[in-house]
């Protein structure tokens, strides 16, 4: 079920500054263990570490920046259904699909 969102994405500065960023937080020691939890943090379930994805809470395509605090793991399934959303559209888009 597709959502109606328009909005403006951001210049290719911020993107690729942004990517930049996601890309070293990988390499670190706090990503790892956020991952090795092994809990998507959408859905709740349970997967294997390396099985699980960075996505950025805000996307970077929003205006979301790559810090700890706007990004979880979770799983890919969530990660391909959630796309550019913002947390309200995510919700909104999970209550539909109830």
């Amino acid at each position: 079920m597709a959502l109606d969102c328009d909005f403006f994405p951001v210049d290719e500065a911020h993107l690729r500054k942004e990517k930049a960023k996601a890309r070293e937080l990988r390499e670190t020691q706090w990503w790892k263990n956020l991952r090795g939890r092994g809990e998507c943090y959408y859905c709740k379930k349970r997967f294997p570490a390396k099985s699980l994805t960075m996505d950025h809470v805000i996307p970077i395509s929003r205006g979301g920046v790559s810090k700890k605090s706007n990004i979880v793991a979770c799983c890919k399934t969530c990660n391909n259904k959630k796309k550019y959303l913002l947390p309200v559209e995510w919700e909104a888009y999970l209550n539909r699909e109830l």
